[in-house]
């Protein structure tokens, strides 16, 4: 308690003296908070003892730097979400499981201070009349906050960590994501310009999978990504990012997924991703998809190759165009060719459980066929999940590979 009670009292010189805008270090924060324990002990007969006086340098370098109490789990790269409910409850995912960790912030002040600092860069806020609020951190984190009264037990803040160490398709074969024949076959279909709809739930894997695929895209494309929060980050130069907006403290100037989706039409793009779909924005892929723009790739949440085509076509009504279904389902038929599907298994370990065509449609329904599928096998003692990649089929769009120049064997889909 002594340590807390300390860190509040020269939190408030130090914000008052330093501000969070400057361009600090930790030697000036340091240095500032040598003195002030300098001149309680002189002036104030005030001696705090040097293990508590380092412990409290070292966190308000943390505080001021970097993030407080949540800088050791942004650092440590083998933690992949933290998990914050409240000031004194804080979660991570670490290999897969989420586990309590013994951090804690002072109070409810003390949290809300390290939001804003995070806010401060993306100049979005969280407040009485946006109580929830999702950003990107400068490293490519992506980070929820959910304000009381609508988060109940204080402050939740759900952050999900940028992997740098996931840079190719290599990456996830080495992780057991995928295999090398698998691997092969997303980017023999980035480059053939494949429509592929990436799906599965939050957490699965979707976007660091279109992420690492997007590196194989050819750097002459101009390349137009939709977001409503900034997450991708691809390396090729011409790229074009476009985000959605709130309306505004009167309900005016919201601009939507759509609105944007509709506009990059007229962008003259050579592919187009968009980061998620969840709303009318649907049927305007759908659009693009059956009016010539190839190598569309996108995100959307769903438990099973079968149910992303659903929500697909349950989003797409949301547009409000009163088309029959069958002739929604024909333009997914039509349209999409891929499915890749994300699954987070028991024992936290992330695979690519379905590559599934779309291959076409007979009478209402869409007939899909898999490419490739991980199958389980069983569950050792120790919880951990033993399974197999195995191909099911060639797909139909194969002549499409040699049409556009990329090199791949149809051996790769034999069964073995």
């Amino acid at each position: 308690m002594e340590v807390r009670e300390i860190k509040k009292e020269l939190r408030k010189e130090l914000s008052f003296s330093l501000g969070m805008n400057q361009k600090l270090t930790g030697e000036i924060v340091r240095e500032r908070v040598a003195k002030i324990f300098n001149y309680w002990e002189k002036e104030k007969d005030r001696v705090i003892a040097r293990d508590v006086q380092e412990q409290v340098i070292r966190e308000l370098i943390d505080e001021f730097i970097g993030f407080g109490p949540l800088e050791p789990l942004m650092q440590d790269p083998q933690v992949t979400e933290i998990m914050i409910n409240g000031p004194y409850q804080v979660y991570m995912e670490k290999d897969g499981r989420k586990v309590p960790t013994d951090l804690q912030f002072d109070d409810e002040t003390h949290l809300r201070h390290t939001i804003d600092k995070m806010l401060l860069p993306t100049g979005k806020r969280v407040d009485e009349s946006y109580p929830y609020v999702d950003f990107s951190l400068q490293d490519g984190s992506r980070v929820n906050v959910i304000i009381p009264p609508l988060s109940v037990g204080g402050t939740t803040v759900t952050i999900r960590k940028f992997l740098r160490s996931i840079n190719a398709v290599e990456d996830l074969v080495e992780l057991g994501t995928i295999d090398q024949r698998m691997a092969d076959f997303l980017v023999a279909c980035i480059k053939a310009k494949v429509n592929i709809l990436f799906s599965g739930a939050t957490g699965s894997g979707k976007t660091t999978t279109l992420e690492v695929l997007s590196s194989y895209l050819s750097p002459l494309e101009r390349i137009i990504v939709i977001e409503d929060t900034l997450e991708l980050t691809l390396r090729q130069d011409h790229v074009v990012r476009i985000l959605t907006r709130p309306p505004n403290i009167e309900g005016k100037g919201e601009v939507t997924i759509r609105d944007l989706f509709i506009n990059t039409l007229r962008m003259r793009p050579t592919r187009i991703i968009l980061g998620e779909i969840r709303g009318p924005e649907a049927m305007d892929y759908l659009q693009a998809l059956n009016s010539g723009h190839r190598g569309c790739l996108a995100v959307i949440h769903a438990a099973t190759p079968f149910d992303a085509l659903t929500r697909l076509e349950t989003t797409a009504l949301y547009a409000g165009l009163y088309l029959p279904v069958w002739a929604i389902r024909k333009q997914i038929a039509s349209g999409v060719d891929l499915i890749v599907q994300h699954d987070q298994l028991t024992d936290g370990t992330r695979k690519i459980t379905y590559m599934t065509e779309v291959e076409r449609i007979e009478g209402e329904d869409i007939v899909l066929r898999d490419i490739f599928r991980y199958h389980v096998e069983d569950v050792d003692e120790e919880g951990k999940v033993r399974g197999a990649f195995a191909a099911k089929n060639a797909p139909s769009f194969f002549p499409l590979f040699r049409k556009k120049g990329v090199e791949l064997s149809k051996e790769i889909f034999e069964q073995k």
